[in-house]
């Protein structure tokens, strides 16, 4: 073979092994998208594919995810227009046997949620689901006294596992890893974007473990991780604070030492399961109220409340995030909790709250907080026999909001990454409220077009959003709610008027007109929206 042959075989050969260079990088590029929460000026955006996703979700009653049981499961994701799915996935019957692993149940929901183009988080009932270990498996169960509850100050067992019983600890981390693994092999596509690891840890009946194991080591030093000058400050103490549990935190040691031990074993189980699978994972949390300060022995002490979110992020670091289930009463309360969880080192996500227009209410809020997702807990009927319609209607509240936002969802999350949104909802006085747009001020009042079976009701139904696309350009949406703006800053006082009000929706992520509002539809001050939430968008201008 001639030189220049050769030369034109090695570039032949060299250009094959470009191509398939190329092809395999480009064919990897999708799994290597994996699920990711990014940060940016402290707020955050869960990127699935590559691009923000919002998660307008439901969850499944505890004992629903069972293939008998699923179908009523997808009849109610159907009606709230969801686009994930939280779902259980149980120690008890993943490992049933010690040491051998069943995966069908994550099967039946990876092919069942592919079909209808939902994605998936999986809850890991585990170690603890409400304070209890009642989803390990029953030979773990049997052995009381290998894998013990803690033990109350009265010297009696409480029903909540121990934190301190490592052979559980390697046990539960041992099934989790295997469910990771089994996810990173089974799940190429990323069906699953999240994974909750327990859930509602901590303790009812006792405030902690008072087993001799716990009582040695709350009577040793402070692990030197909740030492640093930061930690101290958020949780009120001295920067130079040092010694025993009680020395430095006194009539909190007890809760706090109980957080840090609740925490530093997820956090183990954790780790090891993202070692193998880097998927986002958290945990959730069974909340005290914030505002009034109770005490331990009235919440589910040593999970992840707001007032030891710091002994958290110190002990189990992997965690993404630490989420808030809303069951709360009252707009102040609920509203001080989404504020206490969206931290610049915590993204906000809701993966419980109540069904109903009342917390229907929340969702603009979660979106103003830069918040990645929203879902109602208990979505199937749980055996109740409803029909379609019937389960229509008891999820609309929170379905018609999913339904106007799923055509601009990519959108509405990157606006919410972007800090654009903003909103108000209407409180149990029923006060008007305003929001700061800059160079407008936007004044919302509420129980606007109250008709039919609202029109009598003082329950707080009203709320408002919106979406700053440009100074004076804005998307307005809500219900029972009116806007009217003010100019602001170097227009203070002048006179304005809308420029245009045009009502439509989102197809694809781009406007489509239905109309444009005028006369007797903006002429009071502006425009209204009824029990139907819409979108508006509108201009404004100063004559």
């Amino acid at each position: 073979m001639n030189k220049n042959k050769r030369l034109c075989t090695l570039a032949a050969i060299l250009a094959v092994v470009i191509f398939a260079s190329a092809v395999t990088v480009f064919a990897n590029s999708g799994e290597d998208l994996i699920p990711n929460i990014v940060e940016k000026d402290g707020r955050h955006a869960l990127l699935v594919d590559g691009k923000p996703f919002l998660i307008l979700g439901g969850q499944a009653h505890n004992s629903s995810a069972w293939p008998g049981m699923l179908p009523t499961v997808w009849q109610a994701i159907d009606a709230l227009h969801a686009n994930t799915l939280e779902v259980p996935i149980y120690w008890e019957q993943i490992e049933a046997q010690p040491g051998k692993f069943d995966f069908s149940l994550i099967d039946t929901l990876l092919v069942h949620a592919r079909q209808r183009n939902v994605r998936l988080v999986l809850l890991w009932f585990a170690t603890w689901k409400n304070g209890s270990n009642h989803y390990m498996p029953e030979w773990m169960k049997k052995q009381a006294v290998k894998y013990p509850n803690i033990t109350g100050k009265d010297g009696n067992p409480v029903d909540s596992p121990s934190p301190h019983t490592r052979a559980a600890m390697e046990l539960d981390t041992q099934a989790f890893v295997k469910v990771m693994e089994y996810l990173k092999k089974a799940d190429r596509q990323h069906t699953v974007i999240m994974v909750q690891v327990e859930n509602e840890p901590g303790s009812w009946g006792s405030v902690r473990d008072f087993s001799p194991v716990a009582e040695k080591l709350i009577a040793g030093p402070v692990p030197p991780e909740l030492l640093k000058p930061e930690i101290l400050k958020e949780l009120n103490r001295p920067v130079n604070s040092k010694g025993t549990w009680r020395q430095v935190f006194g009539d909190d040691a007890d809760e706090y030492f109980q957080a840090w031990s609740i925490a530093g074993y997820i956090g183990y189980v954790a780790a090891a399961g993202k070692a193998v699978n880097p998927l986002p994972l958290f945990t959730n949390a069974s909340l005290r109220d914030p505002l009034t300060n109770p005490p331990a022995t009235t919440y589910e002490s040593g999970g992840p409340t707001d007032n030891v979110l710091a002994i958290w992020k110190a002990a189990a670091p992997v965690l993404d995030l630490l989420a808030p289930d809303i069951y709360l009463r009252g707009c102040e309360s609920v509203l001080k909790v989404i504020d206490l969880y969206a931290r610049p080192d915590n993204a906000l996500f809701v993966p419980e709250i109540g069904i109903g227009a009342e917390n229907a209410r929340y969702f603009y809020s979660v979106l103003a907080k830069s918040g990645i997702g929203f879902s109602p807990f208990g979505i199937d009927d749980n055996g109740r026999g409803e029909t379609v319609q019937e389960t229509v209607t008891r999820l609309g509240a929170v379905g018609q909001e999913y339904a106007m936002v799923t055509p601009m969802m990519r959108e509405m999350a990157q606006w919410a990454f972007d800090g654009k949104i903003h909103a108000v909802m209407e409180c149990e006085d029923h006060a008007p409220q305003s929001i700061d747009l800059g160079a407008w001020k936007a004044i919302v009042s509420f129980r606007a077009s109250r008709r039919g079976p609202d029109a009598n009701q003082d329950r707080p139904l009203g709320k408002a959003m919106i979406v700053k696309l440009g100074e004076s350009e804005f998307l307005l949406m809500g219900t029972f709610c009116h806007f009217t703006f003010e100019p602001q800053g170097a227009n203070a006082g002048k006179a304005w008027q809308y420029l245009q009000v045009e009502e439509g929706a989102y197809d694809n992520g781009v406007f489509k007109r239905l109309r444009i509002r005028n006369g007797d539809e903006t002429d009071w001050g502006g425009p209204s929206i009824g029990p139907v939430p819409a979108v508006l968008h509108t201009t404004l201008t100063v004559r």
